[in-house]
């Protein structure tokens, strides 16, 4: 999150590369290889673990798509009907799996493995403890690694709309600082601000995403039943872009839906290759691990001047 001073996590950036159509076909073939990791991808150590946290990985692999058909392993209906676009199924799914949210899951906490591409440059990856309830919308985060100790409080409508830091390290002694979720200091070296973390969010995004590139041709979209995302059995939609235009985001983006808990656990995305025949470049990885749904949070959990579990 914070670089210098407490930061937050996100602001959409795009990063785009207009290319041949021989060099984007070749992307997507290149990215279509299950063992294929972009080779300017780093991938720093895990963390060691310990018996309150056990981090679990995501994949860091492209497995290799299939046709997008509901065959007998099929958990999702993502059938396509006659004439229309290939994101049509994957709307109506994320708009399903939306509600199933908004009516059964009050809250949660997890794992957040997290990485971006800021300034043109991967970042590691970070680990956060993370707990999330959605009404009043509200954020508590503990950093695991980097930034180990470093605590993050939002709740929508409380704190002037501000985010509440405790600095890990020196700045520990500059106590709780109160930051703009969407300001300089918060965002810099972030992709997305505090205030769009999590699956519901996720879901929301993608789906605006989404509707909005359906207006387009250049449209692959891919299905498989048995991927497997940090030991939980899951659904992979790949939505790929051949050719880099204006009004598409990235090359390539993948969503995996926990096949039982029907929710979004991982979701990555890439960019075009910088040079013909290149790799497509990981921009964004966020999984969601050792899910515990329906806590029975409340507000007291996110209360950052009197809950004396946090900011210690």
């Amino acid at each position: 999150m914070f670089e210098r001073l407490p930061k937050s996590i996100c602001s959409l950036a795009v990063f785009a590369i207009t290319l041949g159509m021989s060099s984007a076909t070749h992307a997507v073939e290149r990215f279509a290889d299950p063992n294929l990791r972009p080779a300017t991808d780093s991938q720093p150590a895990q963390p060691a673990a310990s018996a309150q946290n056990t981090i679990a990985a995501n994949s860091g692999t492209a497995p290799q798509p299939v046709a997008p058909a509901n065959g007998a392993n099929a958990v999702f209906d993502l059938a396509q009907k006659p004439g229309e676009h290939p994101l049509a199924p994957v709307l109506r799914l994320l708009k399903t799996t939306g509600d199933t949210i908004d009516r059964n899951i009050h809250d949660y906490s997890c794992t957040l493995v997290k990485q971006e591409r800021v300034d043109g440059k991967l970042g590691d990856k970070q680990y956060i403890l993370l707990k999330v309830m959605h009404q009043p919308f509200s954020v508590y985060m503990s950093f695991i690694q980097p930034f180990a100790g470093r605590e993050v409080v939002y709740v929508n409508g409380q704190n002037d709309g501000q985010i509440v830091v405790r600095e890990a390290g020196l700045k520990h002694m500059l106590g709780k600082i109160k930051l703009d979720p969407k300001g300089s200091m918060a965002m810099d070296g972030q992709k997305h601000p505090i205030t769009d973390v999590g699956f519901r969010n996720l879901c929301t995004k993608l789906s605006k995403m989404w509707e909005a590139e359906s207006k387009f041709a250049e449209c692959d979209v891919t299905v498989k039943a048995d991927t497997h995302i940090a030991n939980r059995s899951t659904t992979m939609i790949q939505v790929v872009h051949p050719v880099a235009r204006q009004d598409f985001n990235f090359h390539a983006a993948r969503l995996f839906l926990d096949n039982e808990l029907k929710i979004p656990i991982h979701f990555d995305a890439y960019t075009w290759p910088e040079q013909e025949g290149g790799d497509p470049q990981l921009e964004e990885s966020y999984t969601y691990t050792n899910l515990k749904l329906n806590n029975g949070y409340t507000a007291r959990e996110f209360d950052a001047a009197n809950n004396p579990d946090i900011f210690k």
